[in-house]
C-alpha cells in the first residue's frame, strides 16, 4: 500500500530509501539503509525483516538479486511482498509478488528500483522512473521528484498519511544505524509529501548553518532566512549559530542572534551559562557574551 524508491548516486556513492504511503508511520517498517552496503524498501503486505535480513546478506557479499532470490525462496507468503534492493555497487533488484493489491509494479534501471501497489491507476512506477531520470541536482532532489510524481500520476488509492527519507553514505563506517546522513519521517500529515520537502530544507539550513565547518557569515544569515521560512521563526537555530559565529570571533554577530533568543524566553541565556562547565563553550566566550 505503498509508492518507494532506492537509489544510489553514481557521483557522491550515497545510498537513499524514500517511501509515501496511506499508513501510520511507515518510516518505521519500510525503508532501511546502511552506509556502504545498500538501501531496501519493503513494502505491500509488509515483512519488516526483509530490511535488516537484505542489508546483511549485501554486507555479507551477495549482490541484490543473490539476496532477494534467498529471502523470496524462504517466504512462504512471498507472493504478497514487494521488495527493492539497490547496493553500494549500483546494482538493483527488485520483486513484485503476483497477490500483491492492483495496481502493482516495479521498475529497474541503473542504480535505482521504483516500485508501487495498490496505486490509484496504471503508471506510478513509470512517472517516478521518468522523473528521476529527467530530474537534476543532488539524490535527494530527484528522490523527492520521483515522489511527488508518484502522487501526481494517482498515487496510493486510499490517499496519503505518511512518509519517510533515509540516505547513507557509500563508504561503509560508524555505527550500524547511526550511519545515515538523512532520516527524516513524516508520521501522519495530510499532505506527507510536503511536510517533507519542509524537513528536507531544515535539515540543509541546519548543515549549512554550524555544522558545516567554520561557516560564513552569509551562510548562516541564509540558513537563518531558510529554517524562519519553514518552521515560523527557530531560537535554537539562531543560539547554536550565535556559538558558531562567537567561536570564530565574530561576537557582534553572535550577540545579535543571542539578544533575539533572550527576548522571546530568558532561559535560553541561563542556558548559555551552563555550557561552560560541560566544555561546550569557552568560558571567556561566555562570559563576553553574557557581559
Amino acid at each position: 500500500m505503498t509508492y518507494s524508491i532506492v537509489a544510489r548516486d553514481p557521483g557522491t556513492g550515497e545510498l537513499a530509501v524514500a517511501v509515501q504511503s496511506h499508513f501510520f508511520g511507515v518510516g518505521r517498517l519500510c525503508p532501511f539503509v546502511r552506509a556502504g552496503v545498500g538501501a531496501v524498501a519493503t513494502q505491500a503486505s509488509v515483512d519488516p525483516g526483509y530490511g535488516p535480513l537484505g542489508l546483511g546478506l549485501l554486507e555479507a557479499g551477495k549482490d541484490p538479486a543473490q539476496a532477494l532470490a534467498a529471502l523470496v525462496a524462504g517466504d512462504p507468503s512471498s507472493f504478497s511482498r514487494q521488495v527493492a534492493m539497490v547496493d553500494a555497487t549500483g546494482k538493483v533488484a527488485a520483486h513484485t509478488g503476483d497477490k500483491c493489491i492492483a495496481e502493482a509494479a516495479h521498475i529497474t534501471g541503473d542504480g535505482w528500483s521504483v516500485q508501487a501497489n495498490m496505486m490509484t491507476t496504471t503508471g506510478v512506477p513509470e512517472a517516478m522512473a521518468e522523473a528521476f531520470q529527467g530530474s537534476s541536482g543532488t539524490l535527494v532532489e530527484r528522490i523527492l521528484a520521483a515522489l511527488d510524481a508518484a502522487e501526481e500520476a494517482g498515487g496510493d488509492i486510499r490517499g496519503r498519511q505518511s512518509a519517510a527519507l533515509l540516505v547513507a553514505p557509500g563508504e561503509r563506517g560508524g555505527v550500524v544505524g547511526a550511519d545515515r546522513t538523512w532520516d527524516l519521517r513524516v508520521d501522519d500529515h495530510p499532505e506527507p509529501l510536503a511536510e517533507l520537502r519542509r524537513l528536507v530544507k531544515i535539515k540543509r539550513a541546519y548543515d549549512v548553518g554550524f555544522l558545516a565547518g567554520d561557516p560564513s557569515e552569509e551562510s548562516i544569515d541564509l540558513a537563518l532566512a531558510e529554517v524562519e521560512e519553514a518552521t515560523g521563526g527557530n531560537l535554537e537555530m539562531a543560539f547554536w549559530a550565535a556559538l558558531t559565529l562567537a567561536g570564530t570571533g565574530r561576537l557582534e554577530h553572535a550577540r545579535r542572534l543571542l539578544d533575539r533568543c533572550q527576548k522571546a524566553d530568558e532561559r535560553w541565556m541561563e542556558l548559555l551559562r551552563r555550557l561552560p562547565a560541560s566544555g561546550h563553550v569557552d568560558p571567556k566566550t561566555a562570559e563576553q557574551l553574557l557581559g
